[in-house]
């Protein structure tokens, strides 16, 4: 692959804590991925605005606060409502089993729970972009 994959980790909302999203930006940066960090307590239209900015190929949005069903959908919304229809965007953190496939239906590709291998994410963001 001659361009590297650029993401933007971003943390939506009222959420203090971002161990996680720092944990996986740095996997995705050592597995040769750019990786913009947008810090916390970011509103949907910070995280699509930034998106927009940074040219980038996919977002993974770290959310623990409970809010992943109200913020992510905006999000994604936000990101379609600037044209960006071809960012992957992804999310991981404490999000109910039960939750993941009303997120799906509303634009995000995939969820990551606690404990996922950073391995198996890299490999699911290169997957999504390969051309061959």
């Amino acid at each position: 692959m001659d361009k590297k994959i650029r993401i933007l980790i971003a943390k939506p909302g009222l959420d203090g804590h971002d161990r996680g999203a720092k944990v996986i930006a740095r996997a995705l940066r050592d597995a040769g991925m750019e990786v913009i960090y947008t810090g916390l307590r970011q509103t949907p239209d910070m995280i699509a605005e930034a998106a927009l900015q940074e040219d980038v190929d996919a977002v993974g949005l770290s959310i623990l606060s409970g809010a992943h069903l109200t913020l992510l959908p905006r999000i994604v919304a936000q990101l379609r409502a600037k044209g960006l229809d071809d960012v992957l965007v992804f999310a991981g953190g404490i999000i109910p089993d039960e939750d993941v496939e009303p997120l799906k239906q509303a634009g995000v590709t995939a969820v990551f729970g606690p404990g996922t291998n950073t391995d198996h994410v890299i490999e699911f963001i290169r997957g999504q972009f390969q051309t061959a």
